[in-house]
């Protein structure tokens, strides 16, 4: 299999990358500066520049670019960056697919933050959009981007990934230092379910979709059984061994995370349950299994 990634030096397309070579799969990493190997390709996304032949030849393009959400919640310059670099690059590809006679399947990259707060209703794919939070508004321009995809007949998977637990990338690799340092806190009442997923099943997930020919659709990339935020401070603080005895209120959060509090107080109680019905089988079903898959 042909794959084509956007965003492929990053965390996740690291991990995927090496999986899907070891699974014997040829990968093409989508760069922009100068090709350093015969596997990389330059494109300019904020050019609309992008190889055809090579999509034309691919049989899955992934997109996983878009710039990392930490960093100053309370720039507007750094949000719209935010949401550029994710709708630019996904409709460049997008389009680029729909030309194609016999197009590629298309893993569009996008965020469980989708739903918005639902307080504790179960999620599924079937579930609806609610609210404006930035990173909701951010998902839905972001899934948009892929409808010429859609349009044109390739079998599109929107990846509505949760945040993905280990202790070499965000957030566990902060969350371990501070808990480590026994300042590990619950935020706000905890009550607000937090979504979550490995990173072997995120990348497990991934690939299963990559090489499945009959499944399209959104999918939530999360573990099975989604933990309230209290349960996941607990969790972790057991894990490391060490007291989390600290609460972090909903008002001082509100105030230092800005645009970004819905993220940390809204509640999202996700399930995979298209992945499940695709057949998918989950390594890591809960928090504790997610928590010691992450850390070990």
């Amino acid at each position: 299999m042909r794959v084509v990634i956007a965003g492929g030096s990053g965390f996740l397309g690291t991990h995927l990358t090496e999986h899907l070579r070891v699974g014997g799969h040829e990968v093409t990493h989508l760069v922009r500066r100068t090709p350093e190997s015969s596997n990389q390709s330059r494109w300019d996304p904020y050019a609309d520049d992008v190889d055809q032949a090579l999509i034309e030849r691919s049989d899955v393009v992934v997109n996983l670019a878009g710039v990392n959400i930490a960093g100053n919640p309370h720039s507007s310059k750094r949000a719209d960056t935010v949401l550029q670099s994710r709708v630019v690059t996904t409709d460049v590809l997008a389009r680029a697919i729909a030309k194609v006679e016999r197009p590629p399947a298309f893993l569009a990259g996008n965020g469980i933050s989708w739903y918005g707060d639902h307080g504790a209703q179960p999620l599924t794919e079937d579930s609806d959009s609610r609210g404006n939070a930035f990173l909701t508004n951010v998902t839905r321009e972001w899934q948009a981007a892929a409808a010429p995809a859609v349009a044109a007949g390739a079998r599109v998977c929107v990846l509505r990934t949760a945040p993905v637990m280990d202790r070499n990338s965000s957030p566990l690799k902060e969350l371990r230092r501070l808990f480590s340092l026994g300042l590990g806190a619950r935020l706000g009442n905890g009550e607000q379910y937090f979504p979550m997923i490995s990173l072997r099943d995120w990348v497990g997930a991934v690939s299963y979709l990559a090489e499945s020919r009959d499944v399209s659709g959104a999918f939530n990339l999360c573990c099975p059984q989604t933990p309230t935020n209290g349960e996941f401070t607990k969790a972790l603080a057991d894990a490391l061994n060490r007291p989390a005895f600290l609460v972090a209120p909903s008002p001082v959060l509100k105030l230092a995370a800005g645009r970004m509090a819905p993220e940390v107080l809204g509640s999202v109680n996700a399930r995979p349950a298209a992945l499940e019905r695709a057949g998918y089988d989950f390594q890591d079903v809960d928090v504790r299994e997610v928590l010691s898959a992450a850390l070990a």
